[in-house]
């Protein structure tokens, strides 16, 4: 029989639980991209690294957090009751947890309503066509009210549609910025003129010009929807533009030096130096201006009336029913988690980014 070393096993063990603690950490960043630090210190615990820290750790990135939500929930539910408003008392957490089940149940029977009604056309449909009727064959489209989803999903894509156009003005014009005395001099009164200016001042010129403009009815987009992320955009790419023009002015200038040595064309000055130098502070830019947007949106479209979830909260405050206050702590905590997932998927890519660039 061969005799096992001791020390070869504590060494094989040993490198085990170092590979183990490697893995914890690189995805530790990830984990913190996504708002799951706490996730990190409960694997360190479980592989042997500390326990007693690793339990401070997590009582702090995950305890303290949940107990604070905990207080915030029974504060509300005590003193809510006590504040009367013309539709009645502040709505308790229980009362708004049932208009969220109630919004769900009313989204499935849509459903299953925009479903049957589908079913009852191709069902239509086919017995026309079984009797040699082609020409009264017709392909209606659905016309019920949107649920509370599609609402949510409509903001989405718009403010998504906003922010793309933001940044793809944004950025070539931070650049510029960042690069030239004479672009930032040109940029830099525009800037301090139309960054102030709110969205509820840009909503009627853009609602006037879209509608000069865009006169087609069954184009790619709604009217509803271009004057929507048009206000996004115009309230949304300063933040990006600045922050781009200052990571780009910022950058080292023994990196300017090496490009002239090397005699790089500003295109290939512009990819390889600047944007992996300016990097960090344009995605800085991005989530504000990301959020920004989001805040825009709800405003133009309570203001405006267009379909989103600002409408929503504007038909609920309107219709003044007894169970409207409720619904709109929904669309409000909708709102604020949705705005959270959006920063949290922006700081996600760009960890993606910098990771890659690290490389």
């Amino acid at each position: 029989m061969t005799a096992i070393d001791p020390e070869v096993v504590d060494a094989e063990a040993e490198a085990r639980r170092a590979r183990l603690f490697t893995r914890i950490n690189k995805a530790d960043a990830w984990f913190s991209a996504l708002g799951l630090s706490w996730v990190t210190p409960i694997l360190r615990a479980f592989a042997g690294d500390n326990p007693g820290a690793q339990a401070k750790e997590i009582w702090r990135l995950l305890g303290v957090p949940v107990l604070a939500i905990c207080a915030f929930l029974v504060l509300w539910g005590s003193l809510a009751p006590k504040v009367q408003t013309s539709l009645g008392a502040i709505p308790g957490p229980a009362q708004v947890w049932e208009q969220v089940i109630n919004l769900h149940e009313d989204a499935v029977r849509e459903t299953e309503k925009e479903a049957a009604f589908y079913v009852r056309q191709d069902e239509r449909n086919a017995k026309l066509i079984a009797n040699g009727q082609e020409d009264k064959v017709k392909e209606r489209v659905y016309t019920g009210k949107p649920t509370y989803y599609d609402q949510i999903w409509t903001s989405i894509k718009t403010v998504f549609f906003g922010f793309l156009i933001a940044s793809a003005v944004a950025i070539p014009l931070g650049i510029s910025a960042g690069l030239s005395q004479t672009a930032n001099a040109a940029l830099n009164p525009l800037i301090q003129i139309f960054k102030p200016v709110s969205p509820l001042a840009w909503l009627p010129i853009v609602t006037m010009v879209v509608s000069a403009v865009y006169t087609t009815n069954d184009g790619m987009f709604s009217k509803s929807f271009l004057i929507s992320a048009i206000t996004v955009t115009l309230c949304s790419l300063w933040p990006t533009l600045i922050n781009t023009a200052l990571g780009v002015s910022s950058i080292d200038k023994d990196l300017v030096s090496v490009s002239k040595v090397l005699k790089m064309n500003t295109w290939t000055k512009i990819t390889k130096l600047v944007l992996p130098s300016a990097l960090p502070l344009i995605f800085t830019g991005l989530r504000l201006s990301l959020g920004v947007g989001w805040m825009v949106l709800i405003a133009a479209e309570m203001l405006a009336q267009n379909p989103g979830l600002g409408k929503f909260v504007w038909d609920e405050f309107q219709n003044g029913s007894s169970q409207s206050l409720a619904k709109i702590m929904v669309a409000v905590f909708t709102i604020g988690i949705i705005g959270f997932l959006l920063d949290r998927i922006m700081y996600a890519i760009q960890a993606a980014f910098t990771f890659t660039n690290n490389r």
